[in-house]
Formats: C-alpha cells, sequence, structure tokens
C-alpha cells in the first residue's frame, strides 16, 4: 500500500487494537510499532508487557510517549502502526500542554502521517459514547479526544469503529 491512512476506534476491550494489528500485519511490509503507553504503576507495566509479548518477533517497536510525530517521521519501515492516540492525549496533557498546542500536535502527526508513503495505522479510543464525566479533567479529555478523533478520520482514507471484535466500516472500503 501506498501512502494510506487508516483510522480504528472502539470503546475499551473491542478489539480495536487487534484489528489494527492484523491491517498491520496484512500490508505484508515491515512494521514499527509506535506505542505511547507509559507504565505508571504495576498494572499498566503488566498491561504493556502483554501488548509486546503479543506483537509478531519482526515488528519494530518505539516507545514514544510525546514525541510521536518524531517516531513517525523516523519509523524504518513502510507500515507503522501507533498505538494509541489516547493515551498519547493523556500523556500531553499530563504534561501540561493547553488544548490548543495539543491540537496543533495532532495536525503535525496528521500531516506527517498523511505524507508518508506506506501504510499508517491509527488507534484511539471512542470516549464519547458515555455519560458526561463529573469532573472539569475528564470533560477536558473528552473534549480533546474527541476532536483530534474528528481530525484524524478527516485525514484518513478509512476509518473503523470496532464493536465486540466486528470492525464497522465509517469511511472507506468495508474489510
Amino acid at each position: 500500500m501506498s501512502g494510506r491512512v487508516v483510522f480504528v476506534t472502539g470503546g475499551a476491550r473491542s478489539g480495536k487494537s487487534a484489528y489494527a494489528e492484523r491491517r498491520a500485519a496484512g500490508s505484508g511490509t515491515a512494521v514499527t510499532y509506535l506505542a505511547t503507553a507509559q507504565a505508571f504503576d504495576e498494572e499498566m507495566t503488566a498491561r504493556i508487557g502483554r501488548h509486546r509479548a503479543g506483537r509478531p518477533a519482526g515488528w519494530h517497536t518505539v516507545e514514544a510517549p510525546l514525541d510521536v510525530t518524531d517516531a513517525l517521521a523516523a519509523a524504518p519501515g513502510p507500515t507503522v502502526l501507533l498505538d494509541c492516540l489516547s493515551l498519547w492525549v493523556s500523556n500531553l496533557m499530563l504534561a501540561e500542554f493547553s488544548d490548543e498546542a495539543i491540537l496543533a500536535r495532532a495536525d503535525r502527526l496528521l500531516a506527517a502521517a498523511s505524507a508518508r508513503p506506506g501504510l499508517t495505522v491509527l488507534v484511539t479510543n471512542e470516549v464519547g459514547f458515555g455519560i458526561v464525566p463529573d469532573n472539569a479533567l475528564a470533560r477536558r479529555y473528552r473534549d480533546v479526544l474527541g476532536w483530534v478523533n474528528q481530525r484524524a478520520t478527516a485525514a484518513s482514507h478509512e476509518a473503523y469503529l470496532i464493536v465486540s471484535g466486528l470492525p464497522l466500516t465509517l469511511k472507506g472500503p468495508r474489510p
């Protein structure tokens, strides 16, 4: 594939990462996995370990909790899987970036993804289906991630919502 951006979203445990990994593996080319997760506690450390262990041995993993655009530009292979935008936005918020700065970084990331040859798969959580959060930080996170996700779908050639392991096509060809 040349110059394709695929957006994959869904709720927690929806199967979005597994779907994105199948799409990346199906490219038939070398895969660079851009991981945005940070281990702040033992549970997250174990979760990251399970994700690492489940990736194919030949995939190149780059930990990029904040500088995802630079990591994308430096990716050695033609296929890149970025998992995930949701944790990346959270990381930027924890690093005290303003909403405007986060959206500007998202715009740069999406421009870089659109400009690169090969396949770029973007994974994110859908956090807008639930109730309105009861605190300002959670509402801010939901809003900023929603704006980032909207921009990502606009920049993507294909977009899928994963529900109970099944991909629903939002944009582009059916899987």
